[in-house]
Formats: structure tokens, C-alpha cells, sequence
């Protein structure tokens, strides 16, 4: 699709996707400063991941600002696609050492309000951040911005997941519900670690990718 673009529209899609992770900067950096302050106080290990998840989102939404201040941004495809991958291997490790931790009694979650608060904010924002910048990369046909809304989208589940740990420890005091969480965190972070190495970009947001539109007008 990309090769059809007209150098204005192509332009335009650029200065979208620098708005984009401009945008997605600002508020992960919000978020993994709650989602780490909260997590430290309650012990969360969930909350700690999603705040690391937040940091590692901007790290990635960093490396798409570089490559997209480049000349030639499709030159540097490759590369940024495997460093955000390595991010996401990254997080998982730290996760599952945390949760391990929790799950062999040296450490217990405790409630976090605050923590449930950002998780169930960004369970509306992150998705459809994600779907917007999807739509953006495959019009451009790049990669690397599909591989980071795709850290967008595991953002999403990350929120949802980590939102049902605190909830289940709040209302019944199910310590272990977070550690679960966290651990699902990981698995999602490997998979898509992986995907992302192998250039693989399919989104949930496919269907609705192909269903809708172009934006030649926008």
C-alpha cells in the first residue's frame, strides 16, 4: 500500500506518526511514574511490571521518534523492529523474577487504589491509541510502527489483566491473584517479544484495519 502514497500524503503520515509517539511519550511516562510509585507502596508486582511496560512503551515510542527524524526512516525498519523487541524480552524477565518472589512468600501485595485507578485509565486510552497508530503504520506499510502499537495493544492487556489482580486482592484478599497477573504479563510480553523479532506484525485491530477506509483525505 505504502508504494501508492503520493509524497504529501506520505509527509502527513510522518508528522502523524511523530504526534503519536509524542503523545504516547507524555502519558506512559505519567503512567509508569503511578504505576511504580503505587506498585513499590503495595508490594504489587503487577503494578511494578505495568509501570517497567510503561517505561519500556516510551523507550519504544523513543526509537520510532529517532527513526522517523531520519531522511530516510524506511531504512531503519530492522533495527528499531528488534529493539523494541529485546524491550519486551526485557520486561518479562524482570516480571517473572517478581512474581516469583511474591509466589514464594518474600514478599505479599498489598491493596492499591491508585493502582487500579491508572490501570483501568489506561484500559480506555491504549487501545485506542493503538488502533489509531496501526492504521497509520500499515497505511504506510512500516514495520516498526505496527510493532509498536502492537506494545500499545499489549498495554491494553496488560491494563485489563493487571486491573482483575488488584480487584480480586482488594474485594477478597487474594495476594496470589497479582503474582498470577504479573506472570500473565510476561507470557504476553514474550509472545510478542518473539513476534515482533520475526517481523510479524498482525494486529488484533486487522479486521477493522481492512474494513475501514483509506484516510486519503485526512
Amino acid at each position: 500500500m505504502s508504494a501508492t502514497l503520493s509524497q504529501a500524503r506520505r509527509r502527513r503520515l510522518h508528522r502523524r506518526v511523530r504526534f503519536i509517539v509524542g503523545f504516547t511519550i507524555a502519558y506512559n511516562v505519567l503512567e509508569a511514574i503511578i504505576a511504580v510509585t503505587a506498585g513499590t507502596l503495595a508490594s504489587s508486582a503487577a503494578l511494578i511490571g505495568f509501570g517497567l511496560d510503561s517505561i519500556i512503551e516510551v523507550l519504544s515510542a523513543a526509537a520510532i521518534a529517532w527513526q522517523f527524524s531520519r531522511r530516510d526512516p524506511e531504512r531503519w525498519e530492522k533495527p528499531t523492529v528488534r529493539a523494541i523487541s529485546i524491550a519486551f524480552f526485557a520486561l518479562a524477565l524482570y516480571v517473572i523474577i517478581n512474581a516469583a518472589l511474591a509466589l514464594g512468600g518474600l514478599q505479599e501485595a498489598e491493596r492499591s487504589p491508585l493502582g487500579i485507578a491508572i490501570a483501568a485509565l489506561s484500559l480506555i486510552v491504549m487501545p485506542a491509541l493503538a488502533w489509531f497508530e496501526f492504521r497509520t503504520g500499515k497505511e504506510l506499510g512500516s514495520k516498526s510502527v505496527q510493532a509498536d502499537a502492537k506494545q500499545l495493544v499489549l498495554c491494553s492487556y496488560l491494563s485489563g489483566t493487571v486491573l482483575i489482580g488488584l480487584l480480586l486482592n482488594s474485594l477478597f484478599g487474594w495476594g496470589w491473584a497479582d503474582s498470577v497477573a504479573a506472570l500473565i504479563v510476561a507470557a504476553l510480553a514474550v509472545r510478542e517479544g518473539i513476534e515482533a523479532w520475526r517481523g510479524d506484525v498482525e494486529s488484533p485491530f486487522e479486521v477493522l484495519a481492512e474494513s475501514t477506509p483509506t484516510e486519503s483525505q485526512v
